[in-house]
Order: structure tokens, then C-alpha cells, then sequence
């Protein structure tokens, strides 16, 4: 695996995603996700709005990156705020 630059952070963040995937598998077997329709006007199900999640939080960080010199841990919080409001919302 010398090809990629495993270093303790990348490691956490692969490992944080997948605890995140069998926790809502989990839920899905225990507590089926139900389908709701939000301000998208899309149906969505629980997997679905942590995919959005999941995916605005990259650009959140992409943006963050490439617009301000303000430490990253901002955009944690940034991102933490938008995935409460996709999973309240959407």
C-alpha cells in the first residue's frame, strides 16, 4: 500500500465513513428508514440524506480550501450544520 499516502487522518476519516454505513445499516434492519418528501420535492429515505450529506460536506471542504486561509476545522462545523439541516429538511 505504499502507492497511497496512508497517513492517521485519511485512515479515521475511511473508518469513520464505514462505522457510519453499519450504524445505518444497522438502523435499517432495527428501525426501518421511513420516506419522506421535503423542501427537494424528492422522496427521500434516511441512506439518501446521508449521501447528501456525505457529498455536500466534500464541497463544503473543497470550497473552503480553495476560498479562505481559515483553519479546516471550521468547515467541520460548517459541514455539521449542513448535514443537520439535510437530514431536518430535505
Amino acid at each position: 500500500m505504499d502507492w497511497m499516502a496512508w497517513t492517521w487522518p485519511t485512515a479515521l476519516f475511511f473508518l469513520a465513513i464505514a462505522t457510519s454505513l453499519i450504524v445505518l445499516a444497522f438502523l435499517h434492519v432495527r428501525k426501518p428508514s421511513t420516506i419522506k418528501t421535503g423542501v427537494l420535492g424528492v422522496e427521500t429515505m434516511r441512506g439518501d440524506r446521508f449521501f447528501i450529506s456525505l457529498l455536500g460536506s466534500a464541497f463544503i471542504n473543497l470550497a473552503w480550501i480553495g476560498l479562505t486561509d481559515a483553519p479546516q476545522y471550521w468547515a467541520l462545523i460548517v459541514c455539521g450544520v449542513f448535514a443537520l439541516c439535510v437530514f431536518r429538511w430535505v
